[in-house]
């Protein structure tokens, strides 16, 4: 993991050193003493494994996996795991941290976690893509649990994935293990209203923005770059609040259509298709040029650092939501505030997925399902009172949301860590 001595070696956008910084900030204006700051920062966990797998061709090929522990102390950790051939380990730190203050603005009792493997798993059959992550939760199931560490899916893992995990760690313990992992199949333990979780956080968010900024619904425009588990169902909730979505973006490029998207319309065509192009009525848009599409909201919800400087400055939105973890570089921050660009960060944006983790989580314990209605209520509530929360420390603070929110969430790890005191 790089340190914050290497900082200066370091030539191009490292995530984990944009958390510490995050933290760093955080305690300065919280007023914290600075041994405290360094406890919050320090990952109290670091597992790097080794996963040999049994090809489809009786070769093995080796891959490796991380599972970073953040801080627990408010609770187990909580992360998702991804996989993706450029996942590393400041990456997964960086995540984890952001778990740890994302949990905490939340409110929720969960420390930060997360994990990953490096692989394209394009490129894996079904059967290699089972050996691979069974061979991972095999390695990392020492340090995982419903009362440690409770992994989820993320980039590139799913309901299945969840269960092959889950399935790997009941067989390890000679039991079922239902709340070792959330974001399951209703079969086996998962949770209605967990699909699109994140998604209508990032709606939530939204819409409790512009009442606190007066500025109504209708007459609002929004790009989003992604249309994948998060930004496909936001284009259907931003629409049935009455928020205009003028533009999307997928891997293969974005579209533009000024009068607004249909949303089942283009749910139908990517489907058919696979990308968002060549949607009926839009107009093709080069992807490095997508948020200078005219609109008021920008909502990444792709993957990380896509919000630099150069992208801040040239963008026509005057509000960001921030649907993907840690989209926006220090330096786009800096230029966003500079512009007077409100940016909601990810720590509070897209904190409906963890919630809806955590609401998963207490069913397994529990072992009773919640209603639907109840699970969407619990997550409006729980997310409209981090939100007003946020705000209001927002108004009292005098800083941008996105310091805000870092300090609301590093305030309630320092509080807790402090109470429990240094063993031994």
């Amino acid at each position: 993991m790089v340190t914050r001595q290497d900082e200066v070696t370091q030539g191009e956008f490292n995530p984990w050193l944009r958390v510490v910084s995050l933290i760093e900030s955080a305690g300065k204006l919280l007023g914290l003493d600075p041994d405290l700051v360094q406890r919050i920062v320090a990952p109290e966990r670091v597992l790097e494994v080794s996963i040999p797998v049994r090809m489809d061709n009786g070769g093995v090929q080796m891959f490796t996996g991380w599972r970073i522990q953040h801080d627990t102390a408010r609770g187990p950790g909580k992360g998702g795991i991804r996989f993706h051939q450029t996942v590393n380990e400041d990456e997964i730190a960086a995540l984890s941290g952001d778990m740890s203050i994302k949990c905490a603005v939340v409110n929720i009792p969960y420390g930060g976690a997360k994990g990953g493997v490096r692989v394209d798993p394009t490129k894996l059959s079904r059967a290699e893509l089972e050996r691979l992550t069974r061979r991972y939760a095999f390695s990392i199931a020492p340090i995982i649990g419903a009362d440690r560490d409770i992994p989820a899916p993320d980039i590139n893992t799913d309901t299945q994935i969840m269960s092959w995990i889950m399935d790997t760690v009941s067989m390890l313990r000679g039991y079922n293990t239902p709340g070792v992992v959330t974001g399951k199949p209703l079969s086996i333990g998962g949770t209605l209203g967990h699909a699109g979780a994140t998604s209508l956080g990032v709606t939530i968010c939204t819409t409790a923005l512009l009442r606190h900024l007066n500025r109504p619904a209708d007459l609002e425009s929004v790009i989003i770059q992604g249309y994948g588990k998060v930004g496909a169902p936001l284009v259907k909730f931003l629409t049935e609040r009455g928020i205009r979505v003028v533009g999307v973006a997928d891997v293969r490029g974005a579209i533009h259509v000024p009068e607004g998207i249909d949303a089942a319309k283009l749910a139908e065509h990517f489907a058919a298709t696979g990308t968002v192009m060549g949607f009926a009525g839009a107009t093709e848009v080069p992807s490095e040029d997508f948020f200078t599409i005219p609109s008021t909201i920008a909502i990444p919800a792709a993957l990380g650092g896509v919000i630099d400087a150069h992208v801040a400055e040239t963008m026509s939105a005057n509000i960001i939501i921030e649907a993907a973890n840690g989209p926006t570089t220090g330096e786009g921050a800096e230029v966003l505030n500079r512009r007077g660009i409100i940016a909601v960060p990810d720590v509070l944006a897209n904190a409906g997925g963890v919630v809806a983790s955590y609401f998963e989580w207490a069913q397994d314990i529990q072992g009773y399902m919640w209603e639907t209605d109840l699970f969407m209520q619990r997550l409006e509530k729980t997310m409209n009172d981090a939100f007003e929360h946020v705000w209001k420390r927002h108004q009292e603070l005098q800083v941008p949301l996105r310091e805000t929110a870092i300090a609301v969430g590093v305030e309630r790890i320092a509080e807790a860590t402090e109470v429990r005191g240094l063993f031994p």
